[in-house]
């Protein structure tokens, strides 16, 4: 098929590949305009689609806006079978989304009609469910309210937002190249009308651990938000990152949650306790949460 591809992150790439290894013509990619990167912003970095698809030789377009007709046109003239997109993060209005003869396929990653929007795989695990998937959805002009034409599925686990993406990013570009394989064996199926849930975009602040929560959604809250925007604590003036953390299932001893309880680096909660296992300090690398403690002591009885 004559394709055009839009996405921005890491986690487009491997379907911009998948499609290419299928023998796909990929005419054009379209991703975010590169930002300012490097050492103190001073680098303009283009994204991950940008670099991958000019390493291809594929030609990338980054417009700010397709609410123009200029940009709408420039889009029509590729002629394309279908565009393909994945964690693009512009709006594709209805003159964009009729282009191409077949119109545009999404790589969304959750299974919809639960967690529509801008960060499904960190609320699913927030929210504690159980499984997760990718579905490659018909867009249309609602929020990933579209037809969904193949979906898969996978356990959540103890997996980070990281791991997860990772997964699905991998599973929706192998179901993206067998949809494309086969347009009429794999209808437009309608979402179920009840089940909907948003997952809206994620604040940093939400990084910050309370420890007024029990200790379930607090672990939770570390791997939701592993690799980033990274959970954390603060002590001592200084933000620590917590990048894994296991529930203590021991006896818990009353105090205030937030207080550190014994010299592992349990941390009362307001129900159960949690052990950080690897942590950052601002500017270190990663270390094991004992490891922190030999340079960076943190006493029984601290309050973070």
């Amino acid at each position: 098929m004559r394709i055009i591809f839009m996405g921005t992150p890491e986690f487009a790439v491997p379907v911009l590949d998948a499609l290419v290894d299928a023998g796909h013509e990929v005419v054009a990619a379209y991703s975010q305009p590169p930002r300012a990167g490097g050492r103190r912003g001073r680098v303009v970095v283009p994204s991950p689609v940008h670099a991958r698809a000019e390493a291809l030789g594929i030609a990338v377009r980054t417009p700010v806006s397709l609410r123009n007709a200029e940009a709408q046109g420039q889009f029509a003239d590729l002629g394309a079978d279908v565009a393909v997109v994945a964690a693009y993060g512009l709006i594709l209005p209805q003159v964009v989304l009729d282009a191409p003869i077949h119109g545009c396929l999404n790589v969304h990653g959750s299974l919809l009609p639960r967690w529509r929007g801008a960060a499904p795989v960190q609320r699913a695990i927030l929210a504690g469910d159980t499984q997760t998937g990718v579905g490659i959805m018909q867009m249309e002009a609602g929020l990933d309210t579209g037809p969904v034409r193949l979906e898969g599925r996978t356990p959540i686990a103890r997996k980070t937002a990281g791991d997860l993406t990772t997964e699905l990013s991998a599973m929706g570009a192998a179901l993206m190249v067998r949809v494309l394989g086969d347009l009429a064996g794999h209808p437009a199926v309608p979402q179920p009308e009840g089940g909907v849930t948003y997952a809206a975009k994620i604040d940093k602040a939400e990084a910050r651990l309370d420890f007024s929560q029990d200790a379930i959604a607090i672990e939770r809250q570390v791997r939701a938000f592993n690799p980033v925007p990274g959970a954390f604590f603060e002590v001592a003036g200084e933000r620590v990152k917590v990048l894994a953390a296991e529930i203590v299932s021991q006896e818990i001893p009353d105090a205030t949650p937030g207080t550190v309880i014994d010299d592992l680096l349990t941390i009362r909660c307001g129900t159960g306790a949690i052990r950080p296992i690897l942590v950052q300090r601002a500017g270190r690398g990663v270390t094991a949460g004992l490891e922190l403690l030999n340079g960076f002591p943190i006493p029984p009885g601290t309050r973070l």
